[in-house]
């Protein structure tokens, strides 16, 4: 199978995205999923289906369908979503304005109708009618001569029927007499409507949806803002050592370049020499500059503040943390939940239904006895009104705000299914060592047997530990560093919740966690014992299965875990804490963050099962990790929660990962999560609220098509509003 993206256009509503699923989904083997607030379509499709097929059937469909280009190096938005085009619709919209609003003003006031004033108005309306509309008509006919019905054909049906009545009123029906006055009706009447006009629905309609759909696109960009960001940051080119800069595309992995204030990082990379602040706020939220130098990792997209950095890339390109985390945001604003599925098959049917509920009001307003042009009121009034705009909007605009908001707080969310998963979870299991603790640990102590050298040991021990990037593994390397660096152990390896084993100078040397400290040397287990009532994590060196010394770790709280449990705790979840580590370290770190369920001494598979426990009771489990040790359970969990340094194999089990340090970011997602629930059944209420009450009133002669039109374009705002709401506050 193959995943293809591409961009769609002409697609204005929810019952087109329905439609054109419908017609992917005819090709065999073929699923796709369809977001009208992005634009965009993810098609999972069979190898063997050729991306020409794939546009074919969206032409058939009625709309125009192309690849999705590369994003520029950058970053921004394509020609069609950039100023020029948001310029040309506004100018657009200028005319509109200028032409239409004298038409609604006259037909509205009847004291401000001078002789003749109907010619005045048809000229102005005329443009309207037909340039002003003719988006509206020209996808209208499309979707005829593809057997399809949208939005653009309620629009396009109610214009032109407005605008011909009024052009048969006007020659034909005694409505061009010098003189004639007309007033204004909110509502269709039964009374003769032979010399009545209907120009300011002509204009009314085309102006307002316009206007409407103006001020959605707007909105949407907005709710894509963090994406366009995100691509912003990456660097177009880069400095060479000698001076000279390059194109970004000449740079390799190895490769060494220069970055001076206020430069941009252009690779991630190690700092090989030099020092500065860096500013990584724009990637990861964290607001105060990190420090770096020879040794530390920096990332591309981050800014060096105060000094020259020389440093050796690691990943360039899509290799990069920031092309990662750009990847993961599009595909989330790709993705689709549940609720919008739903709402897309109800908006696919809604059309057609509209159809059939305006040919029938005609047909009951004419039967009654009401005259030809109220009864046609009516019908154009239901024809406008009932736009599945909102409803297609409801969850996707919803959706795209959120995961830019939770991107901006260095939360990122794998995609919708994830997001609604996330607000309904009621526990969270909580790893301690690198997740709830920082990770950045240290050697504090070395307790080595008699007759062993504590430099020699450290240097078998690092040897080893050269295979694993868990925070006691960096630690063990770095006590080693005064000693010399070793050469990697051979045939070394990670052994899950244990530790590492590997082969230096003829010996099987491990180190990891000791099941039963009763077991070692006096010396070692005092060691042991102490590091236990201090709240330390102890690791034994052994060689050749021989005890050798015992090293003391130290770690401190990771930032935000202070006040996490408290606060998941207010959000009604229950929070247990879940570590390979033993009972009295563990109990340490429980008490101080306040967790009153510990479940000390599991190893991968407890851990799974505690989760696999908690499910069968019923209960939505999260889990949050950072270690090798923490993929069964986080893979196992409802929702994996990966912290920002953890490994590669967790963050690959999980659904969603912080960016920064701050574990406060668990509870800010939860919270994000569910007010993005609450905000898509707001919309949704609305969006079928609208329809429910609106299209009764417009059958039953209670409004007129401009106001029609106006109440439909309310109705799309209010919830592109709702939904920007969650916005506020989305950077840290």
């Amino acid at each position: 199978m193959s995943t293809t993206d591409l961009t769609i256009e002409g697609m204005t509503c929810a019952a087109c995205v329905s439609r054109v699923e419908k017609r992917l989904g005819r090709i065999e083997g073929v699923t796709a999923a369809v977001n009208l607030a992005t634009g965009r379509a993810r098609v999972n499709h069979p190898a063997s289906v050729s991306l020409e097929e794939l546009l074919a059937a969206i032409e058939r469909a009625g709309y125009t369908g192309r690849a999705r280009a590369p994003r520029r190096p950058a970053g921004g938005q394509g020609a069609e979503e950039g100023p020029s085009s948001d310029r040309a619709a506004r100018d657009r919209l200028v005319i509109l304005a200028l032409l239409a609003v004298p038409v609604i003003v006259l037909s509205m006031i009847p004291a401000l109708q001078f002789r003749n004033w109907q010619q005045l108005c048809f000229t102005l309306a005329a443009p309207v009618a037909t340039w002003g509309a003719w988006p509206f008509h020209a996808r209208a006919a499309a979707g005829l001569r593809h057997a399809t019905a949208t939005m653009d054909t309620l629009v396009s049906l109610g214009v032109l029927a407005s605008f011909g009545w009024s052009v048969y009123a006007l020659y034909a029906g005694g409505a061009g007499m010098a003189g004639m006055h007309m007033s204004f009706a909110w509502t269709a009447t039964p009374e003769d409507a032979t010399a009545h006009l209907y120009l300011e629905a002509a204009v009314g309609v085309p102006l307002f949806v316009s206007l409407g759909r103006f001020l959605e696109a707007r909105a949407r960009r907005r709710t894509g803002s963090v994406l366009t960001g995100l691509t912003s940051l990456a660097a177009r080119d880069f400095r060479l050592e000698d001076g000279r800069r390059a194109p970004i595309a000449d740079l390799a992995v190895g490769g060494r370049f220069v970055v001076g204030p206020g430069e941009r990082i252009a690779a991630d990379g190690i700092v090989v020499e030099g020092s500065s602040a860096v500013d990584t706020h724009l990637l990861t939220g964290e607001s105060a500059p990190a420090e770096c130098g020879p040794g530390d990792r920096v990332a591309a997209g981050t800014t060096s503040l105060s000094g020259t950095l020389v440093v050796r890339a690691t990943a360039v390109g899509a290799g990069t943390r920031l092309a990662r985390i750009t990847e993961l945001v599009e595909s989330a604003q790709t993705g689709k939940a549940r609720a919008q599925r739903r709402a897309d098959q109800i908006a696919g049917v809604f059309v057609p239904m509209v159809l059939a509920v305006s040919v029938t009001t005609f047909g009951f307003w004419w039967g009654a006895g009401a005259d030809t042009g109220a009864a046609l009121t009516a019908a154009i009034a239901v024809l406008v009104v009932a736009c599945p705009c909102a409803l297609g909007l409801a969850t996707p605009l919803a959706l795209v705000a959120a995961t830019g908001a939770g991107a901006r707080r260095g939360v990122l969310v794998g995609g919708p299914q994830v997001l609604e998963r996330l607000g309904r979870i009621d526990t969270i299991v909580l790893d301690k060592t690198g997740t709830l603790t920082a990770g950045a640990m240290s050697v504090l102590a070395v307790s080595v047997v008699p007759g062993e050298d504590t430099g020699a040991v450290l240097r078998l021990a690092a040897a080893v530990e050269s295979v694993s990037e868990h925070p006691i593994a960096r630690a063990v390397r770095q006590a080693a560093i005064p000693y010399g660096v070793p050469s990697p152990a051979a045939d070394a390896g990670t052994e899950p919740g244990r530790g590492v084993r590997g082969e230096v100078d003829g010996h099987v040397v491990t180190v990891g966690r000791c099941e039963d400290p009763e077991t070692l040397p006096d010396v070692l287990c005092d060691a042991v014992g102490a590091a236990d009532e201090r709240g330390h994590t102890s690791v034994v060196v052994t060689a050749d299965e021989r005890p050798l010394a015992v090293l003391t770790v130290g770690d401190g709280l990771r930032a935000g875990a202070d006040g996490l449990v408290r606060r998941l705790e207010r959000m009604g979840l229950r929070t247990i804490m879940a570590t390979g580590d033993r009972l009295a370290p563990a109990r340490t770190v429980a008490r101080h963050l306040g967790v009153a369920d510990l479940r000390a001494g599991l190893d991968p598979i407890g851990k799974a099962g505690l989760v696999a426990d908690l499910q069968a009771e019923g209960r939505t489990v999260a889990v949050a990790g950072d270690g090798i040790n923490d993929t069964a359970a986080l893979a196992r969990a409802d929702l994996g929660i990966a912290v920002a340094d953890g490994t590669d194999a967790a963050i690959g089990a999980a659904d969603v990962t912080l960016v920064h340090p701050d574990l406060g970011g668990i509870a800010d997602a939860i919270a994000l999560a569910r007010r993005t629930a609450r905000t898509i059944r707001v919309n949704l209420a609305w969006a079928f609220a609208y329809n429910l009450v609106t299209v009764p009133l417009a059958a039953l002669g209670r409004l007129n098509p401009m106001l029609a039109a106006a109440a439909m374009s309310c109705s799309s705002l209010l919830v592109a509003v709702n939904s920007l709401r969650l916005l506020r506050g989305g950077r840290r």
